[in-house]
């Protein structure tokens, strides 16, 4: 099973015409609903709102088969992003976290030790950011994580940080201690500035972890091991957004990894599987494009893409 770890939250997006439409989101619940629609055995561990919204939450989580055991819930209203789209489908958000539930998940929330069970964490987004869930996820990586596969995906929001070296103190720790890391060109621009995505991972990769992989979105994506260096191309598709897209993406190679028996604290690919694997996480970031919010794909519509796909 694969735990993902931080927040659930809603999107309020802002539609051409004034109005809002709300959408669920945050990192982890998109990645969560992805792996489980891939019908991969997924747990979601976070702090939920007993309010409408956060119960609307649960019930979505739920609905694609994604274990609730590990949440938790509280009174505070729902954290809220509020998204406005260009017309190239890129969002950029704006987040309302203060008093809300996404933040305040606390390590009395956590059990002392995961079931066996579980053989890989993911963990990323705002729960790397905001307190007191950031430090309480830390520690579950520092306690847990050796003995799992961990994938960390930073999606770094520069405009939440009160205090930016802390940040990147907790990355830098988290980086050295994760299996993967899987980053935005965007993210990796931030982390490491004045040098190109591949020399950025080069060096992402010496801080500890096993593989890097670098998303570029309509590009595809490259990852890089100790002896093995891939790029692959996105099917294309006409985007409608790009919400959820790189949640997707991780849920995607996850899948692929559990699909294969390749869910190992010691990671270690082939050219040909880190290839295949990053061509089936790109085809799910794909899809979740040619949708309006983060809406992962099925595995159904997974596999009549691929079918497609690999016909054209």
């Amino acid at each position: 099973m694969i735990l993902v770890c931080g927040e659930a939250l809603v999107d309020a997006l802002n539609n051409s015409d004034g109005t809002q439409q709300l959408m669920p989101g945050g990192g982890p619940f998109n990645t969560a609903r992805a792996l489980a629609r891939l019908e991969v055995p997924t747990a979601f561990l976070g702090h939920l709102s007993n309010d409408a919204l956060g119960r609307r939450l649960a019930e979505l989580l739920a609905a694609d088969g994604a274990s609730l055991a590990l949440a938790s819930y509280g009174p505070e209203p729902t954290t809220l992003a509020v998204a406005d789209v260009d017309g190239a489908g890129l969002a950029e958000y704006e987040f309302f976290v203060k008093d809300t539930s996404a933040p305040n998940l606390t390590p009395a929330m956590i059990p002392d030790h995961l079931s066996p069970d579980i053989n890989a964490i993911h963990v990323g987004t705002l729960g790397l950011v905001l307190e007191p869930m950031a430090s309480t996820l830390a520690e579950l990586i520092r306690s847990e994580g050796s003995g799992h596969l961990v994938m960390l995906d930073p999606n770094i929001r520069p405009g939440l940080l009160s205090d930016e070296q802390e940040y990147r103190d907790r990355l830098d720790r988290l980086i050295g201690e994760a299996t993967i890391v899987k980053a935005s060109e965007s993210d990796l621009q931030w982390l490491i500035p004045g040098v190109g995505y591949e020399t950025a991972a080069e060096q992402t990769l010496e801080a500890g972890p096993r593989l890097v992989i670098v998303t570029l979105g309509p590009r595809g994506a490259f990852a890089i091991t100790d002896d093995v260096r891939v790029s692959v191309e996105a099917p294309p598709v006409e985007v409608v957004d790009t919400i959820g897209a790189g949640d997707a993406f991780s849920a995607g190679f996850l899948a692929w990894l559990n699909d294969h028996d390749r869910i190992d604290a010691n990671l270690r690919l082939e050219k040909d599987e880190l290839r295949a694997a990053l061509e089936f996480a790109c085809l799910a970031a794909s899809l979740t494009c040619a949708k309006a919010g983060a809406e992962p794909p099925t595995r159904a519509e997974m596999d009549l893409a691929r079918a497609s796909w690999e016909t054209d």
